[in-house]
C-alpha cells in the first residue's frame, strides 16, 4: 500500500472524525447535556470512530487486537497530553493567542498521531 494514499485514508478519517466530534458535542449541548459530559460522550464517540476507521480503511489491519488497541489508546492520550501542553503551557509562556496555540494543536497532532501509528500502533508483525 503506498504512503500517499496511505496518508489520503488517514486525513479523509481524521476530518470524518473531527466533524463527527463536533457535531455530537453541539448536538449533546443542545440537547440539554452539560459541557463536561457532553464533550466526553462526543469525544468518546469520536475516538471509538477513529479506532475503527484507521484499523479498517488507513492501516487495512484487524480490529479485535488487544494489544493493538492498548497501543491506540496510548496515543490518543499522548495526544490529549501534547495538546495540554501546547495550550496549557507552552503557547501563554510564548505570549500565544488561544486560536494560535489550537492551531498549532490541529498541525502538530494529525503528524504525530500518523507517526506513531505508522511505527508503533499498526506496525507490520514480523
Amino acid at each position: 500500500m503506498g504512503q500517499a494514499s496511505q496518508i489520503f485514508r488517514f486525513s479523509v478519517v481524521g476530518a470524518t472524525v473531527a466533524g463527527l466530534y463536533v457535531l455530537g458535542y453541539t448536538a449533546l449541548l443542545a440537547a440539554g447535556l452539560p459541557q463536561a459530559p457532553a464533550n466526553a460522550l462526543a469525544f468518546a464517540a469520536a475516538v471509538a470512530v477513529q479506532y475503527v476507521l484507521q484499523t479498517w480503511w488507513t492501516f487495512r489491519r484487524p480490529l479485535g487486537l488487544p494489544d493493538q488497541m492498548a497501543r491506540f489508546a496510548c496515543t490518543i492520550a499522548a495526544g490529549f497530553a501534547v495538546s495540554a501542553l501546547i495550550t496549557g503551557m507552552i503557547g501563554p509562556m510564548l505570549g500565544w493567542a488561544d486560536w494560535l496555540s489550537a492551531a498549532a494543536v490541529t498541525v502538530i497532532l494529525p503528524v504525530q498521531n500518523f507517526i506513531i501509528f505508522r511505527l508503533w500502533v499498526y506496525a507490520a508483525e514480523s
